[in-house]
């Protein structure tokens, strides 16, 4: 698998690591909610991020300490797959 010319594999990451979400949105307090609802219990750190220029589009960054390849994955998805969130990354 090639995922760019300078990486011709995955890159090796070592868990327990803190990972980082961007989410997009266009109702910053869903955003916020939406957060909150995917991450639970789980300690996490959140703050907001930038505003479009028109003010429709808002971002929140979090981050919080994830085990494995697959508990990383299972946040993305549940993000990626809220009403509330429009974009992660």
């Amino acid at each position: 698998m090639i995922l760019d010319d300078k990486t011709p594999e995955k890159p090796q990451i070592d868990y327990p690591t803190q990972w980082g979400f961007k989410l997009i949105g266009r109702d910053k307090d869903a955003l916020h909610r939406a957060i909150k609802e995917v991450m639970g219990d789980k300690e996490h750190l959140c703050h907001l991020g930038n505003t479009s220029k028109t003010g429709k589009f808002h971002s929140y960054n979090t981050s919080c300490v994830v085990d494995h390849e697959e508990e990383r994955d299972r946040i993305f998805k549940a993000f990626q797959d809220h009403d509330d969130i429009e974009m992660v990354i």
